[in-house]
């Protein structure tokens, strides 16, 4: 049992060498972290790849202060350690969402915002999930209150972000429409499950959610293009619609018809999650315990996975996210 847990001095983690394209995570060795009150060490088995690692990677969004320099926002692995207050943990599988250091042999992640491994799960699926899970449900399900009945329209239908949400629409009773960049994209989504998929290369979405809707429009949209999106996104929603903002990929201005917005009683609200406290995350991780959780216990949650890569080959999972042809979640495996 003791060296079941034995922590080593070191471990190799991917470092960003400087802002710039994916050649710039290069293997490093790092000293192991150690955990805190409240806090554990996870022996990591596999970390997920999201686009802020990306914006990381270039430069363009550095970690919250406090955090490490280490990209990577999700991990599933084995408590090995703990600090005061979570020692009973030790030996759980786990998954965790951190708000950095996942590429590693090794990360420190808050008690409060683990969520436990079920039996059988595969630990490669598991760290898909904390990222894309913590942020659909605290946006569109949350801020957005989404519920059976409701239609959501939801942008880059083929992401991380798209695919979980069209997972959980599935399964909370909500008709999901997506967009997406290619017909074969189109069809992929709606194999997953999305009950409306289009194409907003060939048509104008705003028009086919009309079409779609019946000329009534839908009761939220999950956006993470932001720029000349958002005064369209707005025409889509139907009266009490609510517009959440999660990330800015086409730009941080647009230009708006604020009558629209008063005539229709429209909500226009936004968020980010990694910079959130530790406590805020931690009531999530709760309700998502109470409300998700029985789902990936029973196998009815899983991620849409696409390539795993080896810890050291990060560089090649950035590539794959960059070209922008993946489906779902890319992982690094250590």
């Amino acid at each position: 049992m003791a060296d079941e847990f034995a922590v080593p001095g070191e471990m190799t983690a991917i470092g960003i060498a400087a802002p710039g394209g994916p050649d710039v995570l290069v293997p490093q060795r790092r000293p192991v972290p150690a955990p805190g009150p409240e806090e554990v060490l996870i022996r990591v088995a596999a970390a997920g790849v999201n686009r802020p690692d990306v914006l990381q990677r270039q430069g363009k969004y550095p970690p919250p202060p406090g955090a490490s320099d280490i990209p990577g926002l999700e991990v599933a692995g084995t408590i090995v350690a703990a600090g005061s207050g979570s020692d009973m943990l030790v030996g759980q599988r786990v998954c965790a969402l951190i708000a950095g250091g996942g590429y590693a042999e090794y990360a420190v992640a808050p008690a409060g915002q683990c969520l436990p491994v079920p039996d059988g799960y595969d630990l490669a699926e598991a760290a898909a999930l904390p990222e894309t899970l913590f942020t659909v449900w605290t946006n569109l399900f949350e801020r957005a209150y989404v519920v059976a009945g409701d239609t959501a329209l939801v942008h880059g239908g083929t992401s991380g972000i798209g695919t979980m949400a069209i997972r959980l629409c599935n399964l909370f009773g909500v008709q999901v429409i997506v967009t997406c960049g290619s017909d074969d994209k189109c069809a992929q989504a709606k194999a997953w499950g999305a009950d409306h998929a289009i194409n907003y290369k060939t048509q104008d979405y705003a028009e086919e959610v009309k079409r779609i809707s019946g000329g009534q429009g839908v009761q939220a949209v999950l956006d993470m293009v932001g720029g000349d999106y958002l005064p369209r996104n707005i025409a889509c929603l139907a009266e009490d619609g609510r517009h959440v903002s999660i990330a800015t990929l086409g730009g941080p201005k647009a230009e708006l018809f604020i009558p629209a917005i008063m005539q229709r009683r429209l909500t226009l609200t936004g968020s980010t999650l990694r910079a959130r406290s530790v406590g805020f995350k931690s009531l999530v991780a709760d309700e998502l315990i109470r409300t998700v959780w029985p789902f990936v216990a029973e196998g009815k949650l899983r991620p849409a996975m696409d390539r795993t890569f080896a810890l050291t080959d990060a560089a090649s999972a950035h590539a794959r996210m960059d070209a922008g042809k993946h489906f779902g979640k890319i992982v690094l495996i250590v």
